[in-house]
């Protein structure tokens, strides 16, 4: 594949297993989910200056993929696409210099459907753009062909830890290798009858660049450990129930600490019995 994926929740796990403090500067953010396209417009809800409502998600067209592969890609494809480039461009970073952390809870799932509706009729063939759109790493691959970025990658699942595991992998990569690295945490819902079993509140994504150093630009230094308790739940009750309805929703109560530029500690859901605890720093 080229690229590092890591599907399995235990190696994550095991590499927490030795986090005491990481410390990382936030440079840019990127968001997009039911009631708010932008960054911008997220941060106006959080700070209370705009009531949400829960609208339909609306996806923006790739432009930045050549037409045959936007006329392919689905709509997970296309969430990652639309955070990862605003939080590039907030963080005034060139996306193609970025090495990179997609997280999500589930693959793609319209194409996940099509794949085994085909598999569950007469002729069971199945489309290899399907196939090649299903797989858990799709993300990353169209961010490089649409970026031109040759910088690591790397792909992981940890279900509804999904959020803080792929935080703790950006950090630690950035604290090893001493660059920049975008996050984006992005999930998709599913058909029925799988929406049934695995149910999504709507299409939604969060991105975040991370570096070692403070630069001009930097909006807080975020503290990250591991400790047992209770979740820090989002400010209000509707977004209360995005953050429990949606993996990437998970980022909610550290969203509404920056957008209010708050010192203060959020305790993130991760894998039990362990959350991991983000001390924010306005800077």
């Amino acid at each position: 594949m080229g690229q590092a994926e890591v599907t399995q929740a235990e190696t994550t796990q095991d590499t927490a297993k030795s986090v005491t403090q990481t410390s990382v500067y936030l440079l840019g953010i990127g968001a997009l989910g039911p009631g708010f396209g932008d960054w911008s417009a997220l941060r106006a809800i959080l700070r209370g200056e705009q009531d949400w409502s829960r609208a339909v998600t609306q996806i923006p067209v790739p432009q930045v993929l050549p037409a045959a592969e936007r006329r392919r890609v689905g709509v997970v494809v296309k969430v990652a696409l639309s955070v990862g480039l605003e939080a590039a461009q907030h963080a005034d970073r060139d996306p193609a210099l970025l090495a990179s952390v997609f997280s999500a809870s589930n693959a793609e799932g319209e194409n996940c459907h099509a794949l085994c509706d085909a598999l569950a009729g007469e002729d069971r063939f199945i489309s290899p753009t399907r196939f090649h759109n299903s797989v858990h790493n799709a993300s990353s691959g169209y961010w490089s062909i649409a970026t031109s970025c040759l910088a690591q990658s790397t792909s992981l699942c940890a279900f509804d830890a999904s959020f803080s595991a792929g935080l703790l992998e950006a950090a630690m990569q950035v604290v090893i290798n001493a660059e920049d690295c975008l996050l984006v945490v992005h999930d998709s819902t599913y058909p029925h009858p799988l929406g049934s079993v695995r149910p999504m509140l709507d299409n939604m994504g969060i991105a975040l660049v991370l570096s070692a150093q403070p630069a001009t630009n930097v909006l807080a230094r975020l503290d990250l450990s591991l400790h047992e308790g209770t979740a820090t739940t989002a400010p209000t009750i509707e977004l209360a129930a995005l953050q429990a309805g949606m993996p990437s929703g998970r980022a909610l109560p550290l969203l509404h600490a920056i957008a209010n530029g708050l010192q203060t500690s959020v305790d993130i859901e991760y894998l039990s019995p362990l959350n991991l605890r983000i001390g924010v720093n306005p800077c």
